[in-house]
Parts: C-alpha cells; structure tokens; sequence
C-alpha cells in the first residue's frame, strides 16, 4: 500500500508538471474522469489517464470487471472510436496503465482502410481486470494467451469516445489466432443502447445487424496485409460462440489477472 501511494504522489507530481490544458470529462454509467495529457492523437506524447474522485486510478486494475453480477454485465473502457484509425491501447508497462497509442519503429501506428471498411468497424475496448496469459495454452485454441486484457467488440449505434468507460451486455465471442496466441474478440453492445434490450445474444445480433459477425472475422483477417503479414487465422474456423461460453472466457481471464497481481514475478507489468 505504501508503494502504491507513493506512486499515486509521483504520478499526481508528473500531471502538475504538464503544461497543456486538460479537460476532464466525466462518462455516463462511471464516476470515472478520463483526462487526456500532452498532445493529441498522433502525438507521441499522447495519453489518456484515469482517476476517481480526483485520484488516479488504473483502467485495467482499479476498475471493476463487473458492473452488475445480477445481470452479467461488464464494464468496458473504451480505447478506439469507431471509424477511427489509430491504434490506441491501454499501456501494461507504465504505471497507472494510461491509454496510448502503440508505435513501431518510433512511428505511430495506424489500421489501413482495408475496403469496404473504414479503420475499425466498431467502438473496440478491453475488459479491466482481466488477462490473457502467456503462460497458459487454452484447451479450445491450442494457444497460449496474447498478454493483453481482454478485447471488446462494442457494436451499438454510438461512437465511444476513447477513454469513456461503459456498462455493456455479452453477446459472444470470436477467437483470433494472433502470431501463434489466442487473442479472444468479445462482442458485446453497450446497455444503454436503443437496440440492447431486442440484440440478446449472436443469433439476435445476426438478426439485426446482419453481416456483422462476417465483416469482423474478415477484417481481423486482413488488416495485417497492408503491412506485409499474412492473413490471420482463427479458431473455431472464425465461428462465433455463444454468450455462455464468452462469459467462461471472461471469468478464466479474471482468473488469470487475479493470479498476476498477487504474483511474485510482475514480467514488465506495470501492477
């Protein structure tokens, strides 16, 4: 606890010394306050923190996975708007896991237009105190987790903005076999959306949304092409599960955090 505080009085000294304004801006269905420092999207410098009654919080650690136990719902941070094309990511390593975006060769990185699609099709997040473990080969893929939380597909009618934290229904999920590591894409639509109470499950979503399903295993297929990779395959043949068996998935990876922040050996996790 004493090192977490000093963290907390480091991290809060280093938001003082930024000179750039900042605007919070407090999200529907969370007390939590998202607050973007250094420059805009693009920028090097670019972060999103997180805080809870003028403290700082961690989204991947400090918020809870469940938003309500009765009902099954989650919550999801929010990284990438809809549409948009910068790949933006909560950051494991840094304390207090601000949301950045991911570079390569000191260059930000972006998602080409791979057609028919515009950047991502879909508000995309991940699940807080979840993981994927490296250290584990799931029975069903055959591979080793991806080191990540866990991703979320956000399908509603509504463009998340990044850092916005919401309360979302399970539909499903798809499992991506990512460089030889399971990489589980939950589908799941925000509770507060006008369609939340008819899109119940996959067969519902397929029924509303028709095409959906397809057009997220085909661009997760392809959106590595334009850098010179090759298709991506997936488990299950690109099947979508139900939404049981997303919620086992969501339940083992808690597991599997839970497991990580009690461990001895943090392997370059910012805990």
């Amino acid at each position: 606890m004493l090192a977490r505080n000093a963290l907390i009085r480091q991290h809060s000294l280093s938001i003082r010394r930024v000179t750039l304004s900042a605007t919070p801006i407090r999200y529907r269905h969370s007390n939590v306050v998202a607050t973007q420092y250094g420059g805009p999207v693009g920028n090097p410098s670019h972060r999103v923190y997180f805080s809870r009654d003028n403290v700082p919080i961690s989204p991947w650690h400090d918020i809870p996975l469940l938003a309500n136990s009765s009902t099954r719902e989650y919550n999801m941070v929010c990284e990438i708007p809809r549409w948009s094309n910068a790949k933006l990511e909560i950051d494991t390593t840094t304390p207090f896991n601000p949301i950045k975006q991911d570079s390569k060769n000191n260059r930000p990185r972006y998602v080409a237009d791979i057609f028919p699609y515009k950047g991502y099709i879909w508000n995309y997040g991940a699940f807080p105190q979840t993981f994927e473990d490296p250290n584990h080969t799931d029975k069903d893929t055959g591979c080793v987790g991806d080191s990540d939380p866990v991703d979320v597909i956000e399908v509603g009618q509504a463009i998340s903005a990044e850092g916005s934290v919401h309360r979302v229904k399970v539909l499903g999920l798809v499992a991506l076999i990512d460089d030889g590591e399971t990489d589980w894409k939950v589908l799941a639509i925000r509770s507060d959306d006008p369609m939340a109470d008819r899109i119940q499950d996959i067969k519902s979503l397929e029924s509303h949304m028709p095409g959906l399903v397809s057009a997220t295993v085909d661009w997760f297929s392809k959106y590595k092409v334009p850098d010179g990779k090759p298709l991506n395959s997936w488990a299950f043949d690109g099947r979508a599960k139900d939404a049981d068996y997303a919620h086992s998935v969501i339940a083992a990876t808690h597991d599997a955090w839970s497991r990580l922040i009690h461990s001895d050996k943090e392997a370059g996790f910012a805990l």
